[in-house]
């Protein structure tokens, strides 16, 4: 594998391995943020376009293994209910996903970081809106924000948690919800960065090897979740992903 990929010496594998790891553990306690523990991760000492393909893999499957939680017939249902914001999220993340390609590395920093920043601050502040159940429009449009950051970057969680959590979603079902937009929205992902070069018979090895961390982080943050109070564990989550944001922002301002 060193010679497919040889911006990764042993050390640099395994550090990757680790964020898998970690990003695995935070999934199966909250529910999100795998995608954005491994971009910001990853792409601290790798090219954004590797550090891209390296979450594809490990994010579809974990997310289907989420969805899948209550059986295929409680996510049929979620898919019905947020048809709107799948829909729209999934035209506008195969749109974008074609900028991957041409767009400036700080531009694609940005692209993560500040939705990343302003959904942490916001939601670390107490900011809880409420929306209510239905208005098409506002789900058009959340989805259609969230497609176009994810099809750039892979990140599509801050938006969908903050309209999941102002919709009052009960929390059983907001995992699974956010399990089957993630879990499309993440096949969508690949389809079309199999299309954009991003995904190849040289990046997928990345996202093959960092499999294996993220299901395993994933059950072992499923055996924490029962045992520790998830409010505190939350806030806590949001901590460490405010310093991922910043530090995608500092690399962003010092490209």
């Amino acid at each position: 594998m060193e010679t497919l990929l040889p911006e990764l010496t042993p050390a640099l594998w395994a550090l990757a391995l680790g964020i898998a790891l970690l990003a695995g553990v935070v999934k199966g306690m909250v529910g999100f943020a795998m995608p954005m523990i491994l971009v910001s991760g990853l792409s601290s000492f790798l090219p954004p376009g590797l550090a891209l393909a390296g979450l594809i893999i490990p994010t579809v499957v974990t997310n289907g293994m989420q969805a899948l939680r209550q059986g295929p017939g409680a996510a049929l249902g979620s898919v019905r209910r947020f048809r709107v914001f799948l829909l729209v999220g999934l035209v506008f993340l195969m749109g974008s996903s074609l900028l991957v390609a041409v767009m400036p590395e700080r531009l694609f920093l940005l692209a993560i970081g500040v939705p990343v920043v302003l959904f942490v601050v916001l939601q670390l502040a107490g900011w809880q809106p409420q929306i209510a159940a239905g208005n098409q429009k506002v789900e058009a449009a959340i989805g259609a924000f969230a497609g176009f950051i994810g099809g750039m970057s892979g990140v599509w969680g801050p938006p969908t948690v903050a309209y999941l959590t102002a919709l009052g979603t009960e929390k059983r079902e907001q995992m699974r919800v956010q399990g089957v937009i993630y879990g499309l929205g993440a096949v969508a992902l690949t389809v079309a960065h199999v299309g954009s070069g991003i995904l190849n018979e040289r990046t997928i090895w990345l996202s093959l090897a960092l499999l294996g961390p993220a299901v395993l982080g994933m059950w072992l943050g499923g055996m924490v979740q029962d045992r520790i109070d998830q409010r505190a564990f939350r806030r806590a989550t949001l901590v460490v992903l405010l310093v991922a944001g910043l530090n995608l922002l500092r690399r962003a301002f010092l490209a």
